[in-house]
């Protein structure tokens, strides 16, 4: 079982899919760290050996931010655009897109489930 950056890496998956589960490596990243470190990216992750894995922890852990550290910074971010009140840290605030998406149709995701507004009802004629 190879484990990096406290995260177990499926077995059975190739090398480059792999270093993905990692929060903070996408697969440009993972690319990146097979070919630095000379490891073919089509070899499964299974069949690493211990001179690899260690390699691959080294440049993680010397060139890459992942993990705690990385959620970390991304919430302190967010903590400072709230505490700034600029536009951004209302739209966080609110639970509203940031970065210009309409919201009158979509933005579900970040709005939540629909809250049914009853229709307003018309005056009696007399």
């Amino acid at each position: 079982m190879a484990r990096i950056a406290g995260v177990d890496l499926p077995k059975n998956k190739r090398g480059e899919i792999g270093l993905t589960y990692i929060f903070g490596i996408g697969p440009a990243t993972a690319r990146y760290i097979l070919d630095k470190n000379s490891i073919d990216r089509s070899k499964k992750v299974n069949e690493w050996n211990d001179e690899d894995l260690n390699a691959i922890r080294t440049t993680i852990n010397d060139e890459f931010k992942v993990e705690g550290a990385l959620r970390s910074e991304v919430q302190m971010s967010i903590k400072r655009l709230l505490d700034i009140a600029c536009y951004r840290g209302l739209r966080h605030r609110k639970g509203l897109p940031l970065r210009g998406q309409r919201t009158k149709t979509n933005s579900r995701t970040r709005k939540g489930k629909r809250k049914t507004v009853a229709g307003k009802k018309k005056a009696p004629k007399k």
